[in-house]
């Protein structure tokens, strides 16, 4: 069985976010011609999308032109929303998931779905994860490298945690909000070169920071192949043995060792 477990969906038609929560900042999809959209935060082109982000037959056509049995379904990760209010990004979480629980339920052989949660308010994101898997039946939840300010060991996570461990609940963690966005402008660099070390940012965090030691049984996959964490993990591993006083704050169990 061939099982594609990094593909993302989008409802073909969602609310004014803008309109319904009072603010900008949102994404809106614009179907220009057929078969097309632009995803558009506010009035400013972020990406242009086809029907198979959408459209459940086209995407199943093309899964059987390459071979996939299986699909793993997830959200675009610019709508996490971690930027806006929590009960905002809440709502669209459930509509979101709602969308991918929809898909799953008309293809159980073919779609397997992960959820999107309101991860800036822990206790939300608890809900809506309990929500996801117990009432929607998926199978797990997609976040991002960081939230914010705060990286993925921050203590105000370990509730989240200590739910998906006790869920069982897969964690595909996508790497989003790059760091230098503003100052990486040409060439493509914040998806070429941030967004690799995001990755690395949020395996080094949950690894030194102990968040393995706490929620051993947790299950996580690192999107990208582990971004820039593989290539670095020589320098990444001499320095928790030469700056123990800097790395070895939370745990004392080297990177190498989780892996």
């Amino acid at each position: 069985m061939k099982i594609d477990m990094h593909t993302h969906v989008l409802p073909e038609s969602w609310p004014d976010l803008r309109e319904r929560f009072g603010y900008g900042g949102w994404i809106r999809l614009v179907h220009h011609r057929t078969g097309f959209a632009q995803m558009m935060r506010d009035d400013k082109f972020f990406r242009e999308i086809e029907s198979n982000c959408w459209s459940d037959a086209c995407r199943l056509k093309e899964c059987d032109a390459h071979g996939v049995d299986v699909q793993v379904i997830s959200t675009v990760p610019v709508m996490f929303g971690y930027w806006a209010k929590a009960e905002h990004a809440h709502d669209l979480a459930k509509m979101l998931n709602d969308d991918i629980a929809a898909r799953c339920e008309a293809h159980p052989k073919r779609f397997v779905g992960l959820a999107s949660v309101p991860l800036q308010a822990p206790e939300r994101a608890v809900t809506e994860l309990e929500r996801s898997m117990t009432t929607l039946g998926l199978a797990g939840v997609q976040i991002g490298s960081h939230v914010e300010k705060r990286n993925l060991d921050h203590p105000d996570f370990d509730p989240f945690w200590e739910a998906c461990e006790s869920l069982g609940a897969s964690v595909l963690i996508h790497p989003w909000d790059m760091m230098g966005m503003d100052t990486l402008p040409d060439y493509w660099l914040p998806w070429l070169v941030s967004m690799p070390a995001e990755t690395a940012r949020a395996i080094c965090s949950i690894l030194m920071g102990g968040v393995l030691d706490r929620f051993p049984k947790l299950r996580l996959c690192f999107a990208h192949g582990g971004g820039s964490f593989p290539g670095t993990l020589g320098r990444i591993e001499h320095g928790f043995y030469a700056r123990p006083d800097l790395c070895q704050t939370k745990t004392t169990r080297p990177p190498s060792d989780y892996l």
